[in-house]
């Protein structure tokens, strides 16, 4: 899925095999940004220990116990039938708007249409936006017709997340959607392109297939508020938001597919209330120090091992890689490990300077630091 700063890179980049060094002398592994889920599943599948995970908003630690919640595959393909019917009939009541070629009067259109649509929250709040008319309904019907038992629930909302990051018109994120520019115009084509129940079958079959050798758990949780759970034995993966911009700003289009609903809607980004967003100390230029320097104290007082990632250069968050080195040495012994990755910039500035800045890529090229840290 398109994830802002995934580990997944870096688990075949040099994070995987350390972590295959030291996983196995733990009792328990604890993720405490579990993100997109990409380090829990990994270790969770490779493992015998139970993996916990935990993270501000509720779509990440569903992407998590889709895996780590259980220790057996799931038979698929007949509960993704059933789920799929299902969400046919209720798709089949619905006359959608005919398609037409992408203008801007097209799209105003569209969305015009979308918002009348008050029996199906994410059409309501993203139709038109971050999804065509029938994707945004398709995510509704999927949404409300999920199957009834655990698992294959929570699998289920899993994959049509991911399907639902995959296919949203938008760089890489859900802060701003594509609009109906000449520029833009053929992202956003590409993307209302994507088939929704097609994306969410792969994902429901690939989420399936994974299960954790021991039952995990996964929970909403501040990362520092968690960390008093820890216990002597423990491996902590700590990797924790390098942004300055909160990043329920960024993936509050799958916190309301999680959810179900997101309230009232308003910006360019289509945001729900600012209450419903949760926010972090460590996207807080005046707090994010403070907020690390407490969390490592709190793992080393309990005895806790921990890995840490964190961009080796100045984030926009007040850290780099230079203070998390310095407030990592106050509590730990440390080791150091740098490896190349890629960063988001949370999206480019367009093909001309924009308030007089140069050109800016999506995405750029940086270094990351590995920590090992040991409690002195």
């Amino acid at each position: 899925m398109k994830y802002m700063g995934s580990k997944r890179t870096m688990l075949g980049n040099g994070l995987g095999d350390l972590l295959g060094q030291v996983v196995p002398s733990a009792n328990r592994f604890v993720d405490l940004f579990t993100g997109s889920a990409a380090v829990a599943a990994h270790v969770g599948s490779r493992f015998d220990l139970p993996v916990l995970a935990f993270d501000l908003q509720s779509y990440s630690t569903i992407l998590a116990d889709a895996v780590i919640g259980r220790n057996t595959t799931l038979e698929w393909e007949p509960t993704y039938d059933r789920w799929y019917k299902r969400a046919e009939s209720l798709i089949s009541q619905v006359q959608l708007p005919e398609a037409t070629n992408l203008t801007k009067k097209s799209v105003s259109e569209y969305r015009t249409w979308c918002e009348q649509q008050h029996d199906f929250p994410i059409t309501k709040a993203y139709g038109g936006h971050y999804f065509s008319p029938k994707q945004a309904l398709w995510i509704d019907a999927l949404r409300a017709k999920l199957p009834a038992t655990e698992p294959a629930r929570t699998v289920a909302l899993a994959a049509l997340i991911q399907a639902a990051s995959q296919s949203a018109a938008a760089p890489g994120h859900t802060a701003q959607p594509f609009q109906p520019t000449i520029t833009a115009k053929r992202f956003l084509k590409d993307a209302w392109n994507r088939g929704i129940p097609i994306r969410t079958r792969l994902s429901f079959e690939a989420l399936a297939s994974q299960c954790a050798l021991r039952v995990g758990s996964s929970r909403v949780a501040d990362a520092n508020i968690a960390a008093a759970e820890l216990l002597d034995g423990d491996l902590v993966f700590i990797d924790p938001p390098y942004s300055g911009v909160h990043y329920s700003r960024f993936y509050h289009v799958l916190e309301t597919i999680a959810q179900g609903t997101c309230g009232e809607v308003s910006g360019v980004g289509r945001y729900p209330d600012p209450i419903l967003r949760p926010r972090s100390s460590y996207s807080v230029t005046s707090e994010s120090s403070s907020a690390l320097d407490d969390l490592l104290n709190t793992i080393s007082s309990r005895g806790a091992r921990a890995i840490l990632t964190f961009p080796d250069h100045e984030c926009s968050n007040g850290l780099s890689g230079e203070s998390v080195r310095k407030i990592s040495n106050r509590y730990f012994r440390v080791k150091e490990k740098t490896v190349k990755s890629k960063f988001s910039t949370m999206g480019g500035t367009g093909n001309a300077k924009r308030n007089g800045k140069g050109l800016r890529s999506a995405r750029h090229h940086a270094d990351e630091l590995i920590l090992v840290l040991d409690p002195k």
